[in-house]
């Protein structure tokens, strides 16, 4: 079989920002996906920086306005249970993962980590995982 040549060019980037519906798909999935990594209440509303009355009232399926800074923290929450998933063949073990000490992270747990509050302490857990299953 002969080969033959492909072209290939750069795609041209186009900023595509998550939508309102988008956001509101991601929130039901996180919500889900906190009930399985079992967290209280307190620690969801701080992995999503909202008030705890606030994250209650969401949890009811009432949600406010997603701003950017949430629909970003959402999508690393994402990132992360997928990483975990592909890394873990039982996904019990890949919900365990997040409550064990880590060497990486000094011996203690990602979601200590993840608990900082900061956007940035959920992609440096997301980094981690992401270097760990090989990037994309």
């Amino acid at each position: 079989m002969p080969l033959h040549p492909v072209e290939t060019k750069p795609i041209a980037w186009s900023r595509q920002p998550i939508t309102d519906e988008e956001g509101g798909a991601m929130l039901r999935a996180v919500l889900t996906l906190f009930g399985k990594w079992q967290l209280s209440d307190e620690e969801s509303a701080v992995l999503l920086d909202l008030p705890l009355r606030t994250y209650r009232r969401w949890k009811a399926g009432q949600p406010g306005r997603l701003d950017r800074d949430k629909k970003a923290r959402l999508s690393n929450l994402l990132g992360i249970h997928k990483a975990l998933r592909l890394i873990f063949t039982d996904p019990q073990r890949g919900y365990a993962w997040l409550k064990a000490p880590n060497a990486a992270f000094g011996g203690c747990p990602a979601l200590e980590i993840m608990l900082g509050g900061e956007l940035t302490d959920l992609m440096r857990v997301r980094r981690l995982l992401d270097a760990e299953r090989g990037g994309w």
